[in-house]
């Protein structure tokens, strides 16, 4: 298992935030039950007078902000999984058994939830190579945080892996659910001439563009909920699927503001008392070793409208 003690190189924005997955509790980083969260805005528009009172997006978040908060959420969950494949955890017998691996199964051990970790690290490592793309980024070394720091023994036992499993997902989710919405509130500012979005050239995206991204982000939601489903499967705890809706976990929005997901990211990206550092680089270096190949690309874009506003 390869460790550091340095922290991550984080952009100044992501510094002054605090977080992405919070709310201390059990394990040091436990997640409060998730929230049904309702945002109604009752301020008039006037299509005369574009000032902030006339966003739908009242959030403040921008569309590159979004991709960069989401960037590092899937960099975390990609080191959160190869760390459980290489970790002493992979030895419970809901897992790879005693003396097993992410590769070999022993007789006690159960390969199809093993590989449902393998699968998933396969998957938060797809949707990093998007997001990246999204904000201009090439390589992952230039991504902005490249240390995440996990509860010290999270990645020893089934336990504390679970816990944070579902802590995390929960968070990605709600993060997810909320970049949905914030999409296509962005899609409304700019088709009315509110407010334009840029791509990390200073292009406009156009409202389409928009309504695109947020099709994608609810794509992406889909896979982080299978996620959250099995690691249930995988502690035995029935119903996996309990929920009739996945929620928001208590966050407003994506990057501003402070019930943001990014608020909630904090407890994993800075060093503390009873945390173990885990670098992102030695988790992508060795990842196609342990993982398994996911299929399926991201939702096809639709047609060009004939309101497009490029």
């Amino acid at each position: 298992m390869t460790k550091t003690n340095e922290p991550g190189a984080f952009t100044d924005r992501i510094l002054n935030r605090r977080s992405f997955v919070s709310k201390a509790g059990a394990l040091g980083l436990g997640i409060a039950g998730a929230t049904l969260v309702t945002k109604v805005s009752a301020r008039a528009k006037d299509s005369g007078d574009h000032d902030s009172d006339d966003l739908d997006n009242q959030s403040g978040d921008t569309a590159q902000e979004n991709f960069t908060a989401a960037l590092i959420a899937e960099d975390l969950a990609s080191t959160f999984y190869y760390n459980g494949l290489i970790g002493g955890v992979i030895q419970d017998p809901n897992l790879g058994g005693t003396g097993g691996t992410a590769l070999i199964t022993a007789a006690n051990g159960n390969e199809g939830n093993v590989e449902y970790i393998r699968a998933a690290l396969s998957e938060e490592i797809m949707h990093a190579n998007l997001l990246r793309m999204l904000i201009g980024g090439t390589k992952s070394t230039g991504d902005p945080v490249q240390t995440f720091y996990f509860p010290t023994g999270t990645f020893d036992t089934l336990t504390p892996f679970l816990a944070i499993l579902d802590a995390l997902e929960n968070a990605f989710i709600g993060a997810c659910l909320n970049a949905t919405i914030e999409f296509a509130e962005m899609a409304s500012d700019t088709r009315a001439g509110v407010k334009q979005q840029l791509d990390p050239t200073g292009k406009k995206y156009s409202s389409s563009n928009l309504e695109y991204f947020a099709q994608v982000a609810a794509s992406i939601m889909g896979i982080e909920s299978e996620h959250r489903v099995l690691g249930r499967v995988i502690s035995n705890t029935n119903p996996a699927n309990q929920l009739c809706y996945e929620q928001t976990d208590g966050l407003t929005s994506v990057y501003n503001g402070s019930k943001s997901a990014v608020v909630a990211l904090t407890p994993f990206l800075q060093p503390g008392t009873g945390k173990t550092a885990y670098d992102l680089q030695a988790a992508l270096g060795d990842a196609s070793r342990v993982s398994l190949p996911c299929t399926g690309g991201i939702p096809t874009p639709p047609a060009a409208r004939k309101d497009d506003d490029r």
